[in-house]
């Protein structure tokens, strides 16, 4: 009798709860040390850090599970699968915490924006108040293109890790 190949969606569905809670317990940790707002470059390397890891041990863990061998087609699968489930739950937890935990959030984020424009000098004062006013009322719209963002970003990632780790059966 043949061995059931292991199903990528199982993988998928187990590593994208894991990196979303990873992604969530980050998040949390810079909201409760006041780094939420910070635009430092380090903070988004390690977040895409955390996502390559998991999103490598996803697709290795698949392959682990069938008997040592992954097609390119099965870990763009599984790391698309993460990617995708992690941004959707991101979505959610992104939306809970602006709306809820931290209900001034947007405005926060807009002032911060406020005094860029301001220091940057080309607009005048009733623009920047323009773009500030149209920014709050459209906030959401910027959680969709993470989470788009966050898809495209991890079928980069299975791509190259499924060039890296793929192994094909014998065809004997």
């Amino acid at each position: 009798m043949e061995n059931q190949q292991p199903k990528t969606g199982k993988f998928a569905l187990n590593y994208g709860l894991l990196l979303a809670g990873v992604s969530i317990v980050f998040s949390l940790m810079l909201y409760f040390m006041d780094m939420h707002l910070d635009r430092n470059p380090v903070i988004s390397v390690i977040g895409i850090a955390i996502m390559v890891a998991v999103i490598l041990l996803g697709i290795a863990a698949f392959k682990k599970a069938n008997s040592g061998f992954v097609t390119l087609g099965q870990a763009v699968k599984t790391g698309l699968g993460i990617a995708a489930l992690s941004a959707v739950i991101m979505l959610v937890y992104q939306l809970i915490f602006t709306y809820g935990i931290e209900p001034d959030f947007a405005n926060q984020v807009m002032e911060l924006q406020r005094q860029k424009l301001t220091e940057a000098g080309k607009l005048t004062a009733e623009q920047i108040s323009q773009q500030v006013e149209m920014g709050k009322k459209y906030f959401w719209i910027g959680f969709l293109f993470m989470m788009v963002f966050g898809i495209l970003i991890g079928l980069v990632i299975s791509l190259v890790g499924g060039l890296i780790l793929k192994k094909a059966k014998p065809e004997y």
